[in-house]
């Protein structure tokens, strides 16, 4: 009974990040389900069934289903395994929050302020929960200035770029909800582990980055300058550093 009850809690979950995921990126606040495609109201029921739009009648997206069926198997894992830190309840709950950051910037190339506010208060309570107050606080300073640096950097870049190709590059590599997006997992890591954190997440999105252009090349659809969202890279740095247990 126990594993059926952790298998629903992952349904439900789906089920939530699936409507923020949905609804903030575009309202900003909650409210009824909307169709992403035409911006129609879709009822409650109608949007907990995944029936199609009554607007446009778009079908809900292979996202949808791809989130539904993933937090479950989570959620077993983690009942299964808890992480040592965190324990259940807390590692899937924080799991619940990374999967809505990671969808919406996967989706719309944004981390909500709302979102990364709400991000740096669990992260407080949470690295204070595993490390006392004094790594904590030091973990997210290090993370929103290394991370400040690393986004002036990529802006001076661009527009060493524009001034050579004549022309201005609008392509950001990295945008300031990532400076505080990692303010926030920075808090959760703590010092000195949010140093790994990011190092971890810098080679994870070069080498993603880097295979990315080798099929686009291969296929005759690269083009230069082309960025990715980085907060998918973050989190799973964050998830390594946090969850895995440390020797």
């Amino acid at each position: 009974m126990e594993i059926i009850g952790v298998l629903i809690l992952g349904w439900v979950s789906g089920w939530i990040i699936n409507y923020l995921a949905d609804v903030l990126p575009v309202n900003r606040k909650f409210t009824m389900p909307i169709c992403n495609q035409c911006a129609a109201s879709i009822s409650w029921r109608d949007y907990l069934l995944f029936k199609p739009c009554p607007g446009c009648g778009r079908k809900r997206t292979r996202r949808t289903w791809l989130v539904q069926i993933l937090p479950p198997l989570i959620a077993l894992y983690l009942f299964l395994f808890p992480p040592a830190r965190l324990g259940f309840w807390i590692g899937f709950g924080l799991l619940i929050f990374f999967g809505v950051v990671a969808v919406i910037d996967l989706e719309y190339r944004a981390i909500l302020l709302p979102v990364n506010i709400f991000g740096l208060i669990i992260g407080f309570l949470i690295g204070w929960m595993i490390r006392g107050p004094a790594e904590t606080i030091l973990g997210g300073l290090a993370g929103f200035l290394l991370m400040l640096v690393l986004y002036y950097l990529g802006i001076l870049f661009n527009r060493v770029i524009g001034r050579i190709r004549n022309s201005v590059v609008d392509e950001v590599a990295l945008g300031f909800g990532d400076v505080y997006l990692m303010g926030g997992l920075g808090l959760m890591m703590g010092w000195p582990e949010v140093v790994g954190g990011l190092l971890i997440a810098i080679i994870l999105g070069g080498l993603v980055s880097g295979l990315i252009i080798v099929v686009k090349w291969i296929a005759k659809r690269y083009e230069p300058l082309q960025a990715i969202p980085y907060a998918p890279f973050f989190i799973i740095a964050a998830v390594i550093m946090i969850y895995l247990p440390k020797q």
